[in-house]
Order: structure tokens, then C-alpha cells, then sequence
């Protein structure tokens, strides 16, 4: 909290002349908060000179005092409830949002996209096999259960049978951890195995991995997690190392600044809220598992998602998988409702995202590297399949794209 003499600096710093003044109240405790800053930082060196003024917070700590007296030009803020809402619209200047938990609060909003967040997570369970699904989040935090029912609605069919664990905050405050993690194990034994279980966030995904290793179950083979935020620190520390979709806070940050320099200029704010796409989902051990009880299907999967990009094509995986031609494509229909060349142009153009967005390798490079041709064929593959450019997509960070049309 700033003294006395530094909260009467920042009341008086009003914009009249020189660069604008622009409060953050964005955390520093969450890597989401510090990525946010991130691509507010990023946007302010490209495009603007703001005076910046932020310092470290929690999310769940209350307004700053000072805001009360403070004359700048904008405010980017987590607004995590009802309070923190009021307060930064008293002020009377033009607010972002960068968080969401506050229903109708009448503040222009730049979030992530839970329903895409959702939908990798769903594809990632669909493309390994998986039949049962299960869904662990917090009750009473909406963007929990906006992730929760997207998954229901990305897994189709298989939705109506979803299983879900949802903790309420009461539950969270008056029970102890150990309480809450006997009570998740349990409920973790009583699931139909082999499981694919989408985790509201990384830090409930560490508390789940944990309540797995005291119910006694194997991660992946019995149940196969992955979380949200790919926090690397978290995910790393887990055990097994945590599979995550990637969010692109950063891309928020950038497009909340953007928006507020809009605003600031005397534009009118959008009606609906700026939902930007998760780049991917980042694969580790918690996940890295097909649950197909058919060996030949299981061994051709394998057989594509190691050698797909060595020019591998549909009758050497058959001769791999130790089936005929026929029998492997009937089997692929009915089991991953695919074909062979549909699963292996997949990971073809997943490993050509990745090279896109993860390296600087040359185009040539990346095509050769993902099994493609040449650049040219690798370019009308992504323009068709995704409607991007290969330099849009590096561009783009990778932002997320359906799956790829069947054809």
C-alpha cells in the first residue's frame, strides 16, 4: 500500500498534458495476472507512452484506498466482486475488466474464452479414446461453470453421463485440506476407469493429482487429467507433470489495453464482452495415455502419433497394427468416429502449429519437419483446413482453430 505521500503523488497525477496515467490492479501472485501484465506491457511499448502505475497485489485483496482520490485517464482491473466494481466506476474514468466474476456490473469486459478452453480439453479425451468423462471445479465461481457445462456440450453424447465434483466455497472455508482431499479421493475411487477428468484450473489440478495418489489410483492409465492455465511452475511440480490448456492471458492484456486506449479516446464500449481463444493445450504425463482396449487400434495410434510426420501412410500403419486395410478404417469409424488419413493429417498440422508458433524455424523447415511436401502444399493445407496463413498463425501466437474438416 502506498504511504501517504505517494497516494497524494498518484491524486494528483491528472492527465492534462503528457503521456496518460493508467492504474492496473491486476495480481502478481497468479501466473494468469502476470501474464496479463505481460501483454499490457507489450502493447504499451508498440503502440503508447502511459505513465503506469501498479503495484504488486492478490487477487483477493480489496481496492486500494488511494483509487478513493485518484485523477488518471484509465484503470485495467481483475475485478474480482461487487465492491472493487463500484469502486473503480466511481472513479469516473474509463475501466477494463480483465476477469469477469461480476455478473452485470456494467464494465467493458476482455477475457479468456472459456468455452474453447473447454473444447480442447474435450478434443484431447475424444482423440485418445476416452469413453467416461468427469469434471472437477468450484461451485460458486461462474467461470468454473461455464468450463464445466461447455465440456458437457463439446462431449456430445457422452455428456449426459459426465461426472462432476463441484466444491462449494463454504465447503472450501470450513473444512480443513485434509477433510477436502480425503472427501475428493473418495470420489475419485467411485468413477468408471479408464477416466479423462477436466480440471477447472492448475491449482485444483495439484490438489486433484494429489487426492488421485491417496485413493490409490494411477495417473494416467486409470485417470488421465488435464487442468487449465499451464502454469509451468505448478504443472511441473505435479506428479505426474500436469497436461494443460494454455489460455492466452498475455493476448488478453494486449487486447484490454487496446480497448481501454479506445475508450480513453472517447469511443463507446462494445456491447458484448472480447473473448480471446486459448493457444493449445500443452500435453504432459497427467494425460499422455489412449484408452482404447483394442490392442490393433491402440498400436496403430502409437504408430501415428510417432512417426505421422516421416511421410507415414495408411497401409503401413495397417501393416504396424497388424490389420488389414479395411479393417483398420472400419475400426477407426466405429471407435474414433475418424479415418486413418483424417488422424494422420491431424498430428501432421498439430506439429506444424507447434513448430509455427514455438520456433523460428524457416517454412521449408516447418513443412519438411510436419511431414508435408513442400511449403506451398503445407500453406493450402492451413488456408483450407483453418482459413490462416501459416504466417498468420505464427503472427497469432497460435491461437486455436477447430479440428480439422473431414474430407
Amino acid at each position: 500500500m502506498p504511504d501517504s505521500k505517494k497516494s497524494k503523488r498518484v491524486a494528483q497525477a491528472h492527465p492534462a498534458f503528457g503521456p496518460r496515467h493508467v492504474a492496473l490492479l491486476v495480481e502478481t501472485s497468479l501466473a494468469s495476472g502476470r501474464d496479463i501484465l505481460r501483454g499490457i506491457g507489450r502493447y504499451v511499448r508498440e503502440r503508447r507512452h502511459w505513465a503506469i502505475f501498479h503495484e504488486p497485489r492478490s487477487l483477493e485483496e480489496s481496492g486500494p484506498r488511494w483509487l478513493r482520490e485518484w485523477r488518471g485517464s484509465g484503470i485495467i482491473a481483475r475485478v474480482q466482486n461487487r465492491a472493487l466494481a463500484d469502486l473503480v466506476k466511481s472513479s469516473g474514468v474509463p475501466v477494463v475488466d480483465v476477469l469477469g466474476l461480476v455478473p452485470g456490473a456494467g464494465i467493458p469486459l476482455v477475457h479468456v474464452d472459456d468455452a474453447q478452453i473447454a473444447r480442447l480439453a474435450a478434443e484431447h479425451w475424444r482423440e485418445r479414446g476416452f469413453r467416461h468423462f468427469a469434471y472437477y471445479g468450484l461451485a460458486d465461481e461462474n467461470w468454473s461453470v461455464l468450463r464445466r457445462e461447455a465440456f458437457r456440450r463439446w462431449l456430445g453424447p457422452w455428456g449426459e453421463t459426465l461426472a462432476v465434483y463441484d466444491q462449494p466455497r463454504r465447503d472450501r472455508a470450513s473444512r480443513s485440506w485434509e477433510e477436502q482431499e480425503n472427501a475428493l479421493a473418495r470420489w475419485i475411487q467411485g468413477l468408471p476407469k479408464p477416466v479423462g477428468v477436466m480440471v477447472c484450473s492448475d491449482q485444483r489440478g495439484q490438489a486433484f493429482l494429489e487426492a488421485c495418489r491417496r485413493a490409490g489410483v494411477a495417473v494416467p492409465d486409470e485417470v488421465a487429467v488435464v487442468g487449465v492455465d499451464n502454469d509451468e511452475a505448478l504443472c511441473e511440480i505435479t506428479n505426474p507433470p500436469l497436461s494443460s490448456v494454455w489460455p492466452a492471458h498475455d493476448q488478453v492484456g494486449y487486447e484490454a489495453a487496446a480497448l481501454l486506449d479506445r475508450l480513453m479516446a472517447g469511443e463507446s464500449a462494445p456491447a458484448a464482452p472480447i473473448l480471446i481463444p486459448p493457444r493449445g493445450l500443452k500435453a504432459r504425463l497427467s494425460s499422455d495415455v489412449l484408452a482404447i482396449e483394442d490392442r490393433n487400434l491402440a498400436r496403430a495410434l502409437k504408430i501415428i502419433r510417432e512417426r505421422a510426420c516421416t511421410g507415414l501412410d495408411v497401409d503401413e500403419v495397417a501393416e504396424a497394427a497388424g490389420l488389414s486395410r479395411s479393417v483398420l478404417q472400419r475400426r477407426f469409424r466405429e471407435m474414433l468416429d475418424r479415418t486413418v488419413h483424417e488422424e494422420l493429417r491431424r498430428v501432421r498440422l498439430k506439429r506444424a502449429r507447434e513448430l509455427l508458433t514455438e520456433t523460428n524455424l524457416p517454412l521449408p523447415e516447418v513443412a519438411e519437419q510436419a511431414g508435408f511436401k513442400h511449403q506451398e502444399y503445407l500453406g493450402a493445407v492451413l488456408r483450407r483446413e483453418w482459413g490462416k496463413t501459416p504466417a498468420q498463425i505464427r503472427r497469432e501466437g497460435g491461437l486455436s482453430f477447430a479440428s480439422p474438416s473431414r474430407r
